[in-house]
């Protein structure tokens, strides 16, 4: 009879080793992979906000503009990245 804590094979041991040296995977933030967009270059590309409703007070003008993407601004790129698992 063998003792159930001495049976290990070696595979179990290589594998429970294996296991416990690799790290976590980072899961991307679903809002963050539904607003933006990675560009051919690198840049993150996003929607403007306040084109929803509440548009009759809104200049023609106005909502045109907000209809065109943009790119997201330097500062906030690290921040969207790491939501993104870019980093």
């Amino acid at each position: 009879m063998v003792n159930d804590e001495s049976h290990f094979t070696l595979n179990n041991i290589i594998s429970k080793e294996i296991i416990e040296e690799t790290m976590p995977k980072q899961k991307t933030k679903s809002s963050a992979k539904k607003r933006f967009v990675l560009t051919g270059t690198g840049k993150i590309k996003r929607k403007h906000a306040f084109k929803r409703h509440i548009l009759t007070k809104k200049s023609n003008k106005r909502k045109l503009k907000l209809t065109h993407d943009t790119l997201v601004h330097k500062s906030d790129v690290s921040a969207v990245k790491e939501m993104l698992s870019m980093k």
